[in-house]
């Protein structure tokens, strides 16, 4: 009797494992990246979550204008480069970095970070590595899920909402 009991309560836990297995929901947030080699010889690797707006207003609701937003969801935004760079013509050495930003008006700091593994709230300006200001652009598309993509002439860019930003990424001489 008691074995049959024992094994009762363990094929019901088991069941009831299973399905809560089964019932996982995807992030609201999933995860995305982007990998090019440019035509320079410069591996650029970009992983982050991508959030979608659901009705939110940027600069306002999600990713204020003025404070350091981790420019992306979920873990760090992280830019990965297998050479010495220059992004907007300012040196970068090879390495991952997470990706920061302090969106404005009119421009965007982007910032590399050298603390890369961590969750995305979590800065230390002391660990900045790199700030570049790049003009905001506004777009004719509404992009609902954040993208950010890198291409072969080694421009990264990022659209979100109606706006875009891109920067330069060059290979260091």
């Amino acid at each position: 009797m008691k074995a049959s009991t024992i094994l009762l309560v363990l094929t019901m836990l088991f069941s009831f494992g299973l399905a809560e297995a089964q019932e996982t929901k995807p992030k609201q947030s999933p995860p995305d990246s982007s990998s090019v080699t440019t035509d320079d010889g410069v591996t650029i690797a970009i992983n982050y979550g991508s959030p979608s707006l659901k009705g939110r207003q940027l600069g306002v609701d999600i990713a204020e204008v003025g404070k350091v937003w981790r420019a992306g969801a979920n873990e760090a935004t992280t830019v990965s480069f297998d050479k010495d760079v220059t992004v907007e013509g300012k040196a970068l050495p090879a390495g991952k970095y997470s990706l920061h930003a302090i969106p404005g008006e009119q421009q965007t700091t982007f910032i590399f970070n050298k603390v890369w593994k961590k969750w995305g709230t979590e800065y230390d300006e002391a660990q900045d590595a790199l700030r570049v200001d790049v003009d905001n652009q506004e777009t004719s598309d509404n992009v609902e899920r954040l993208k950010i993509t890198a291409d072969k002439s080694g421009k990264i860019h990022l659209a979100w909402g109606n706006y875009g930003l891109s920067m330069n990424v060059k290979a260091a001489k």
